[in-house]
């Protein structure tokens, strides 16, 4: 059965037992976080779709394969991130699967690759110039929200560089995909 009107007054369990308001700051952290994690998602959808798509040269399809690929892997890595923020005790979370120490490493690697052929940033970018870009932009902003929340948590260090390197990746592949489109960017000006 779906439902177990256990929260129907305004609480929820933690992993462990523990009954929180579902507005704890814990609560509020892992449900960012998967927010975030449907965000990806999405975009990871729309690589896919490109990815498929006979229209598109190739080589373009396999590039959008590859970020498809490297969303899919960042969603299981979320859900572990989630996972971790709805355990507080710490021998339980001991037991959780982990998030890999390498993890934020892969997402600097991915970021550098498709940095090298992007322009020179001059100027502020505007979310926008094509669905997919504008997609990763909230999917950036929510991760920068999720960010902040772990932060009022006191979360464990590495969890924090993850989501802080995941909205860099978020942001470069915003760019990347008007790059892989033939598509302007929107750049902020004070006119």
């Amino acid at each position: 059965m779906i439902y177990t009107k256990t929260g129907d007054k305004g609480t929820t369990s933690l992993i462990g037992g523990r009954r929180v308001k579902k507005c704890d700051p814990r609560v509020e952290a892992y449900g960012t976080v998967d927010e975030l994690n449907s965000h990806v998602g999405m975009l990871a959808e729309m690589m896919l779709a490109k990815a498929i798509d006979l229209e598109i040269p190739f080589d373009i399809r396999e590039r959008y394969e590859q970020r498809y690929r490297q969303l899919k892997w960042t969603q299981n890595q979320l859900f572990v991130i989630q996972t971790l923020l709805a355990t507080e005790d710490g021998e339980t979370r001991k037991k959780m699967p982990q998030l890999d120490d390498t993890a934020t490493a892969q997402l600097e690697s991915w970021i550098d690759e498709m940095d090298e052929s992007l322009p020179k940033l001059n100027s502020f970018v505007i979310a926008g110039g094509s669905i997919d870009a504008a997609q990763a932009h909230i999917a950036r902003t929510v991760c920068r929200r999720a960010e902040r929340e772990i932060v009022s948590i006191d979360e464990e260090e590495k969890l924090l560089q993850f989501v802080n390197r995941l909205s860099d990746y978020l942001f470069v592949i915003s760019r990347y995909v008007l790059l892989l489109d033939n598509k302007k960017e929107n750049f902020w000006s004070a006119e």
